[in-house]
């Protein structure tokens, strides 16, 4: 049973290298009926040791902190704690931010202009096992892997499309919706580097360069989610 299933709050440790970012996140999702703050961190190490400490259901984190950083601390808990769900809450929405917080293992991306049902409703979901990635960080997401588009995926033939196998196609619709590696492993009950493997797959049968092509190509050819 998830936490969220559970009449108990859903227990949240926060990490953010700001003190006054860490403070108001704490005091203001502590007010939140279904939620705990059990303890807060200042940088990705101190926030490895605290997951350790209070098995959370939650982790809330920024991503860039000095030392070890909120991708690198969230790689390492999924490591320990595979079940335990990671929501990255940062100023940062590049391609790169973002691609290496999902590809570490975090279920969640929002911006640092959301407001607290939004991030309140992310812990939920994370703790129900759901990904979530804010609208902006959708759209910025959208917009580099069209950006990056090549003319392969402009010109992709049915053939090309039949290149792939179901699995292949699974995959490739699951990397649409931001699913890290993990994350797809989970849903198809296979090991992460089979997924590498399909993923590698996928690249090579459609000639694409990386992540954002995929993406690209998928929402051109009807295979993303939604």
């Amino acid at each position: 049973m998830t936490a969220a299933d559970s009449a108990q709050p859903i227990r949240v440790v926060i990490a953010d290298d700001q003190a006054t970012i860490r403070d108001a996140l704490a005091a203001m999702l502590d007010l939140v009926a279904d939620l705990s703050i059990v303890g807060t961190a200042a940088d990705g190490a101190a926030l490895v040791d605290l997951v350790a400490e209070h098995q959370p259901d939650v982790v809330l984190t920024d991503l860039r902190m000095p030392g070890m950083d909120g991708a690198e601390a969230t790689r390492i808990i999924g490591e320990s704690s595979p079940d335990l769900p990671v929501v990255v809450l940062t100023t940062f929405d590049d391609d790169e931010s973002i691609f290496r917080a999902l590809d570490a293992g975090a279920r969640g991306y929002l911006t640092k202009d959301a407001n607290r049902h939004e991030i309140a409703a992310a812990i939920r979901a994370a703790a129900a096992g759901q990904s979530v990635l804010d609208r902006t960080v959708q759209q910025r997401l959208l917009a580099g892997a069209v950006r990056s588009a090549g003319p392969s995926v402009a010109t992709a033939s049915p053939a090309e499309l039949d290149a792939l196998t179901a699995r292949e196609r699974e995959v490739l619709v699951h990397m649409t919706d931001g699913s890290s590696n993990r994350e797809i492993a989970k849903a198809l009950f296979v090991s992460e580097s089979t997924v590498k493997t399909h993923i590698n797959n996928v690249f090579a049968k459609l000639a694409l360069r990386d992540r954002g092509q995929a993406i690209a190509f998928a929402h051109r050819h009807g295979l993303a989610n939604g």
